[in-house]
């Protein structure tokens, strides 16, 4: 079994925007946590940075707050 690539270039923003979608809890509450995964990944819905570089990018403001 061949995993699927989420890779940019190897998806459509209907699909960049279905994966983010399924990581969001029904209830929408991710058990108290305040991460808006939408604005997270808005860079990579977009298709302007890839995955690892969006959580990159929050890990790196994350410990530095």
């Amino acid at each position: 079994m061949q995993t699927k690539s989420y890779l940019i270039s190897d998806t459509t923003k209907e699909e960049r925007i279905a994966l983010i979608k399924s990581w969001i809890p029904e209830d929408e509450v991710a058990d108290g946590c305040d991460i808006d995964l939408w604005d997270m990944y808005a860079d990579y819905i977009n298709g302007t940075k890839e995955i690892a570089e969006c959580n990159a990018a929050f890990q790196a403001e994350y410990y530095t707050d």
